[in-house]
């Protein structure tokens, strides 16, 4: 569904998702008061939803467009996503899967239609559509699962948790982090994909969601207890050791395997060698497969991945990379994530581990 208040964009963007035989446009809305009703009747699984328009406006009434009965992913196509990061991130952090600029007048273009079609056959792809294993789409369950008996829980407290994210990630942070407490002591490394002028409100986010100051991370900055680094819009984070200070950030900005400006591969891979493979990452819902080879680095030098589930995943795209590749001992909700990553901060300090032969 198309729920925007210009004919013209309505127009466009209804020729545009039609282009593609795999897509039906099911209706459009002038409005989110009439997006909603019509939803109630013909459910989605996508919404292109604009955020600025009359009445209540797709900021406030995101919550009802979830909650109808197709609980469809929604996508964000407003200008706001150029200059108005508060309200855009405001609707990822609220449950919106992702966003995409809605250009000026003539920038309409083949380019943006083939991204915009990506988009949508990716977050309208449900879990279970392209299951190939048990692990695609895992019914509810009580507690955390072990993605195989080879890959137990680590018995050591980590160095450092390091959190990978993109499309739907902003939403499924912000459940895992509420579940930490304030005194969490173990810091924080943050990579979400997001464009850098977006970088400083969602570090506020952040802030909000753990109940402590986030840094935007900067060349030199000292990894201390309780610390949370955010990876800038224009590098990745790289972390090393050097000597009496502990482990350092470097910001760097060097081409990743996956294309990403910021990366999680870098992340993770350099806190394998810098922690001796003791440190935890966690990879949250995304589209594509940026972090699994810094999980498989991670992993082979004796530390622990954990993923978020399919079922609870916008995309499942990266953390469904790491799991299909044996490299995650946890697959879980964000909740449960939270909860598997506080027991494993409360894991007694060991030596650490032995790499995995």
């Amino acid at each position: 569904m198309v729920v925007d208040d210009s004919l013209t964009v309505r127009t466009i963007f209804k020729r545009m998702v039609e282009s593609d035989p795999a897509l039906v446009i099911v209706g459009t809305a002038s409005s989110a008061e009439g997006a909603i009703a019509q939803l109630a009747a013909t459910p989605a699984d996508v919404v292109l939803l604009d955020l600025e328009m009359p009445g209540i406006g797709g900021l406030s009434a995101l919550p009802q467009i979830l909650a109808t009965p197709g609980h469809p992913q929604v996508l964000v196509v407003s200008s706001l996503t150029m200059d108005g990061a508060e309200h855009t991130l405001a609707a990822l952090q609220m449950g919106a899967a992702d966003t995409l600029a809605k250009p000026r007048p003539g920038g309409f273009t083949e380019d943006y239609r083939s991204q915009l079609l990506g988009k949508i056959r990716a977050l309208g792809t449900r879990p279970a559509d392209g299951a190939s294993d048990s692990l695609a789409a895992p019914a509810p369950r009580p507690e955390p699962s072990f993605a195989r008996p080879g890959l137990a829980r680590r018995t050591w407290r980590p160095q450092a948790v390091a959190i990978g994210a993109s499309t739907g990630g902003i939403h499924a942070l912000g459940l895992m982090l509420r579940k930490l407490p304030r005194d969490f002591a173990v810091p924080l490394l943050v990579t979400q994909h997001l464009p850098a002028s977006f970088i400083p409100v969602f570090a506020r986010q952040v802030e909000g969601a753990c109940g402590r100051p986030a840094d935007i991370a900067m060349d030199g900055m000292v990894l201390t207890p309780g610390r949370i680094v955010i990876a800038p819009g224009h590098g990745h984070i790289v972390v090393r050791r050097k000597g009496s200070l502990g482990l350092v950030v470097e910001v760097s900005s060097a081409p990743a395997p996956s294309g990403c400006l910021p990366s999680v591969d870098p992340m993770l891979s350099s806190l394998a060698e810098a922690c001796e493979g003791r440190a935890l990452g966690v990879i949250l819902s995304g589209m594509g497969r940026d972090g699994a080879l810094g999980a498989k680095d991670l992993v082979e030098a004796g530390g622990a991945i954990y993923a978020q589930d399919a079922e609870s995943s916008a995309v499942w795209g990266m953390p469904g990379a790491v799991a299909r590749a044996g490299l995650a001992s946890v697959i879980a909700s964000p909740e449960r994530l939270g909860d598997a990553v506080m027991a494993q901060a409360a894991a007694p300090l060991h030596p650490a581990p032995a790499p995995r032969p």
